[in-house]
């Protein structure tokens, strides 16, 4: 078997950086296990299968290269801006299906935007020792009268706010016992330090993301987390504006920069409404065969 995978780098900020998602069109005839082993032979975050929906416009399905997922947020990005680029969207306004339902989709320009669930918050107060000590940091090194929450708005991220991005950077994640936790607390997509500190003007958070239990040590962008992040912005730190900027990527080694644009709509102070979005690049091709 031989398939064709397109490698697309999403949120990009400018023109540089991102994460690169493998996109396979065209998916209707393969089997969850012939996806699950072109996702681990790519070996990317992960990979979207693209196939034909009754409900939605298109359907997609996302592997990492151990298991399937409900959502991924830069894989999402990755798609629509590829079939943007093929002319396959004629109008602004377009949705996906996925194994959780269907999601609305919208293009700005080159921009590809996705729509989120309100957030859900959930303490994790008595694991909060065991959550520092899994990525090396202190209590004191945690923004003063903030707490790490568990946020989902379609998936499930442990959220920990820290005073500075240099302690962010700094950061020596150890991935068993995250691995570990992201199963106690819920089976999380990962876990996302992030600090209020950024290294471009004009942006309103810093991140970094580890999820070892999906086969993944950290990635550069994870749009499904920018969503809640901008949440945890919004109700827990009181920053209230109605687009967030999140940058990721910027610390890894090497960097990789990334830039996720988040708009929220409120009723009554409370999130109704979140789409989270960024420009995608296509890098190459590649040609997966077994």
């Amino acid at each position: 078997m031989k398939v064709t995978v397109q490698l697309v780098n999403a949120f990009i900020d400018g023109n540089v950086g991102g994460n690169p998602a493998g996109v396979v069109l065209g998916a209707d005839n393969y089997s969850t296990e012939e996806k699950q082993k072109i996702a681990s032979m790519l070996g990317y975050s992960e990979t979207a299968f693209v196939s034909e929906s009754t409900v939605a416009d298109f359907k997609l399905e996302f592997f990492t290269p151990t298991q399937q997922i409900p959502h991924c947020g830069h894989a999402t990005i990755a798609t629509f801006s590829y079939l943007h680029q093929l002319g396959q969207i004629p109008t602004s306004h377009t949705s996906k299906e996925t194994i959780d339902g269907v999601r609305a989709i919208v293009m700005r320009g080159e921009l590809a935007f996705m729509e989120q669930k309100p957030p859900v918050y959930t303490k994790v107060n008595k694991w909060e020792d065991q959550i520092l000590e899994s990525l090396q940091l202190t209590k004191d090194q945690l923004i003063q009268g903030a707490a790490p929450l568990v946020v989902n708005t379609g998936n499930s991220f442990l959220l920990i706010p820290i005073k500075t991005q240099e302690i962010v950077g700094d950061i020596k994640p150890h991935f068993e016992k995250i691995e570990k936790l992201s199963r106690v607390l819920g089976n999380l997509i990962g876990f996302y330090p992030f600090s209020i500190q950024t290294n471009q003007a004009q942006r309103d958070a810093t991140a970094r993301m580890f999820a070892p239990l999906y086969g993944i040590q950290e990635e550069s962008a994870t749009g499904m987390a920018a969503g809640p992040l901008a949440c945890y912005l919004h109700d827990v730190l009181n920053i209230r504006k109605s687009t967030y900027f999140i940058e990721q990527g910027y610390l890894m080694e090497p960097p990789s920069p990334s830039l996720i644009q988040v708009d929220i709509e409120t009723s009554k102070g409370s999130i109704t409404k979140l789409m989270a979005g960024g420009k995608g690049m296509v890098m190459q091709q590649k040609i997966v065969a077994w």
